[in-house]
């Protein structure tokens, strides 16, 4: 039995630099024995079926072929689609009344625990809002991420220590769910 997984990889083809075009990837992503390998957009979302059962195994041999074929090291999260289907279930907001562009999702390599974020004083960046989910962080961000002052404070590196953080706007999210619908 096969599995369908993404895999989101963080910080590549981001202002010229640490390129990584889709279809080298996607072969690459093949090379390792996946199938039904695609990616969405240029921003590092791979969906792809394997057979092994252990997302910290993908990984690593993910993140080791990135390093070995384009020369940098990318940290890679990868779920099950299921995964994505059940943060898209869980959203603490009205995703679907909202633009795609207010609505974002940070994905952790493993649970940020709420007692990271309990110094962030929720009401002084009202109305923007966020919640904590299965290794994920909903931001409500009704100006857009560019204009959130809620999301630099999110992203300070004090908040984050230790873990390995993406983000993905919704429609992304959207996206990826349906890539991995079996």
């Amino acid at each position: 039995m096969s599995t369908k997984y993404a895999a989101l990889l963080r910080g590549i083809n981001v202002g010229g630099h640490r390129k990584v075009p889709m279809p080298e990837l996607r072969t690459l992503i093949e090379g390792l024995g996946h199938e039904d390998v695609a990616t969405h957009l240029q921003s590092g979302n791979a969906v792809f079926r394997s057979g092994l059962d252990d997302e910290e195994a993908l990984r690593t041999g993910l993140e080791r072929a990135v390093e070995a074929h384009f020369g940098f090291r990318a940290d890679i999260i990868v779920r099950p689609g299921r995964y994505f289907a059940a943060i898209v279930d869980a959203c603490p907001f009205p995703a679907g009344r909202l633009q795609g562009r207010q609505l974002h999702v940070t994905f952790f390599d493993a649970p940020p625990g709420a007692d990271r974020f309990a110094s962030v004083d929720r009401s002084a960046h009202l109305p923007e809002e966020f919640g904590l989910g299965d290794r994920a962080l909903y931001l409500y961000a009704p100006d857009g991420l560019g204009r959130s002052k809620l999301a630099d404070v999110l992203g300070r590196p004090a908040l984050n220590r230790g873990l390995v953080a993406t983000s993905r706007n919704w429609n992304t999210v959207v996206k990826l769910v349906e890539m991995t619908d079996d």
